[in-house]
């Protein structure tokens, strides 16, 4: 009988310390410390020994990202405000004769110098580009991110601000975080984008804190369950009904996805998953079978801009004469 105590205590105290580290690591992974000094972000295997045992335990520090890269074209500065008045920094570059608006959405812990390339790239193909830094990233005020649960809402003033400008030609695009935040806030705020396009967006932000515990080698059981209790409860959402994969159903514009097959952070059920609940017809899916979960703009430059400029022509422009349709394919590089 006391050996039986004495299990039941020394589990109960396992129980305690797990559900700490979970709330250390949950609020770390959603809370970014400003950066005054412009510290630029590292990597985990440059942690020192110490670093690394501080973050096994309570989660990486992570900063505000650094804006450390301007585009090469002449752009404007913005500032746009949520809904908890914070100012939110952007760049807008027009183009001579536009054919419409690019809204772009960067990632988690990344910001609007990390996306130039696609910025660039379709400024280069005649369209007006829009690119901003959310919450608590980049030059952006704030210091919590709650993964794109209310970042909906920094895209809802991106948007207002081109649509105010009487823009018919509305694409949004966005990668991971931020794709996943297009995915959710179309249905949301009732956006009406010509196109979208999504890169490496997770199914749900369950499977979005899988593939953060798997990048770190840690078991997803049940780390996992944990951290997305109690970063529900530090953030007052209810991290399980996050569901991207089912936002999709609302989209009923083209939409081009693609995924790299390397990716260890979203697997390819979840973007399978994505891509059969799309509620439109004219839709495709590119994997890229060279990239992980990065910029497949800068790894696989040629290919990727083969796919936009492809997707792009071939999708319908807003107009009252009918036009053919892009019927749902899926494509390998």
């Amino acid at each position: 009988m006391l050996i039986l105590r004495r299990i039941g205590l020394v589990l109960l105290v396992l129980f305690i310390l797990l559900n700490i580290v979970s709330a250390f690591q949950a609020s770390r992974f959603t809370y970014f410390y400003n950066n005054p000094e412009k510290t630029p972000a590292r990597k985990a295997e440059d942690y020192s020994t110490g670093e690394k045992i501080e973050a096994a335990f309570f989660g990486l520090k992570l900063k505000k990202s650094v804006v450390s890269e301007y585009p090469s074209i002449p752009y404007e500065t913005i500032r746009l405000t949520n809904e908890y008045k914070q100012k939110l920094e952007g760049w807008y570059i027009p183009a001579e004769n536009a054919k419409g608006t690019v809204i772009l959405c960067h990632g988690h812990a990344s910001n609007k110098s990390k996306i130039i390339c696609e910025t660039e790239y379709f400024h280069a193909l005649g369209y007006n580009t829009l690119s901003f830094d959310f919450r608590a990233h980049g030059n952006s005020e704030g210091n919590i991110c709650t993964i794109g649960f209310r970042e909906t809402n920094d895209l809802k003033a991106a948007y207002d601000f081109v649509a105010k400008g009487k823009e018919k030609n509305i694409i949004l695009w966005g990668v991971s975080m931020g794709a996943a935040t297009i995915l959710k806030a179309i249905p949301e705020h009732g956006l009406k984008p010509a196109q979208v396009i999504l890169e490496c967006p997770f199914a749900s932000l369950y499977d979005a804190i899988q593939g953060r515990l798997r990048s770190m080698h840690i078991p997803a059981h049940p780390m996992s369950e944990l951290l997305a209790l109690w970063g529900g409860m530090q953030r007052s959402m209810w991290v399980f009904g996050y569901r991207p994969s089912l936002y999709a159903k609302q989209l009923t514009m083209p939409v081009l996805l693609s995924w790299g097959a390397k990716d260890p952070r979203v697997l390819r059920h979840e973007t399978d998953a994505i891509f059969e609940n799309l509620g439109t017809s004219r839709k495709k899916l590119v994997v890229f079978e060279n990239s992980a979960h990065q910029s497949y703009c800068i790894n696989e430059k040629a290919k990727w801009q083969e796919a936009i400029t492809g997707f792009l022509q071939a999708s319908p422009k807003p107009t009252s004469k009918p036009v053919a349709e892009l019927h749902a394919q899926t494509v390998h590089f």
